[in-house]
């Protein structure tokens, strides 16, 4: 939508607050979808969740490659809101709930590799498809998006279903077999499904005597409490430290700093695509080796020197070479120290930290968090800059980001090495995971391996 946006003004003749709306709506929209999906999941299942996401998306993006009016395409951006709430809920949980342990953080940073790996193609089709007809070029841009859901319509014939919902739903011999899929070691295979089965309160009668998901979730216990601020947390903080504004809004970033041809604007946001896609590889690779916490500390301390150095260069150096260069400079940063820890992380912890029975639906209050203030921050930015300038807007997400370090120290634990049953365990005996300053101390080392 970034790169579309330019010409859907020039097409539709929309206005500023149109604009505004349109990019935002996608997020806010997004929340209905999260909300839906837990307990959607809860019903038919984690993998067919997956396909009514995938469906939903397709429609809304075929209606925004048809639209004839901002109308239409306020239609079309609303399924596909909905359909990405049912998505972003929904992966990470399946992953988290279908991976072995020792790589589960990894493989549950995938929806995030490819969530990057989707902005990096929207930037290249984007600047591939710009020099069309202003009629047409945004039409492609937007309609290329379906491709992506036809093949997760493809995978679904392959994948299992989540082994731990088949367990909530008494179908613990398929719950075996899909286990057996993932890990070669019968003995583990027994061990992990007995703590799925115990978690699930399959033997002892807990499930059908506990408290309704929800009134549960309204009024915690003391560890689901820790769990929801840490959950809930640290999903708020991921939005309102301004990346969707870096992603939405990149060109507009750029020709504040003094870029005006829109090829070279959208060649900008290419660039920046690549670095966000780069540098979730590398999260990949060190988030099981090195843990989460660390990275965390590397991702929030970045941030927010990249986010004020912007907002300074932006305020002082004005338009020309040497203030093109460092806003380029900062946003590829704040993109790659984003990519590094905070944006992967955030959802691996969600994913991790819920007990069995209520994690789809946790999850999902999760997730909202996240698409309100996604949904907040790409609806206010160009009023917001407007108002105290762009300069200024990045300057008041820098004040975020060093809140969100101050977060990370205090109410964020290190689950890395812990299967899912571990670390609800972990929140019970709340002072086992008082080692701030240890992991502190990895993080900097981190840095000096760096």
């Amino acid at each position: 939508m970034s790169g579309a946006i330019i010409f859907i003004q020039e097409d539709l003749k929309i206005t500023e607050v149109q604009e505004e709306v349109l990019v935002g709506i996608l997020s806010i929209i997004s929340l209905l979808g999260s909300l839906a999906g837990g307990r959607t999941s809860d019903v038919i299942g984690r993998k067919w969740t997956m396909a009514f996401a995938a469906i939903v998306f397709q429609i809304g993006a075929a209606i925004m490659t048809l639209a004839s009016s901002f109308e239409v395409l306020m239609i079309g951006r609303v399924l596909a809101g909905v359909g990405i709430g049912f998505g972003v809920m929904i992966a990470p949980v399946y992953i988290a709930e279908i991976s072995p342990t020792v790589d589960r953080g990894s493989l549950t940073s995938f929806p995030e590799i490819f969530i990057n790996l989707g902005i990096l193609l929207g930037y290249v089709s984007n600047y591939a498809f710009s020099g069309l007809s202003v009629h047409i070029n945004w039409r492609v841009m937007l309609a290329v998006g379906i491709l992506p859901s036809v093949f997760i319509g493809f995978a679904l014939f392959i994948i299992p279903e989540s082994p731990r919902w088949l367990v909530m739903e008494n179908r613990v011999e398929e719950a075996r077999s899909v286990l057996l899929k993932t890990n070669e070691n019968d003995k583990e295979v027994e061990e992990r499904l007995s703590e799925i089965v115990a978690a699930a309160g399959i033997f002892n009668g807990e499930k059908n005597e506990e408290k309704a998901v929800w009134r549960e979730l309204l009024s915690p216990s003391p560890s689901l409490r820790r769990m929801l601020i840490t959950g809930f947390g640290i999903q708020c903080f991921q939005q309102i430290t301004g990346i969707d504004a870096t992603v939405y809004y990149s060109p507009e970033i750029f020709h504040d700093a003094g870029i005006v041809n829109k090829s070279k604007l959208l060649a900008a946001t290419v660039a920046v695509g690549v670095t966000k896609t780069a540098f979730i590889l590398i999260a990949t690779f060190l988030v099981d080796r090195v843990g989460r916490k660390p990275l965390l500390y590397v991702s929030t301390i970045g941030m927010t020197v990249c986010l004020f150095t912007l907002s300074i260069s932006l305020a002082i150096l004005g338009k020309g070479q040497l203030g093109i260069a460092m806003a380029l400079l900062c946003v590829c940063g704040n993109v790659a120290f984003f990519s590094v820890g905070m944006g992967p992380v955030c959802w691996i912890l969600t994913s991790e930290i819920f007990p069995l029975r209520l994690r789809a639906q946790a999850s999902a209050l999760g997730a909202v968090g996240n698409r309100v203030c996604s949904g907040f921050v790409a609806m206010s930015f160009l009023s917001l800059a407007r108002t105290i300038t762009v300069g200024g807007t990045f300057f008041l997400f820098s004040l975020f980001s060093a809140l969100s370090v101050a977060f990370v120290y205090k109410l964020v634990p290190e689950t890395k090495g812990k299967s899912l049953e571990q670390i609800e365990l972990l929140f019970q005996n709340h002072n086992e995971w008082d080692g701030s300053e240890m992991e502190l101390g990895d993080a900097q080392h981190l840095v000096h391996k760096a």
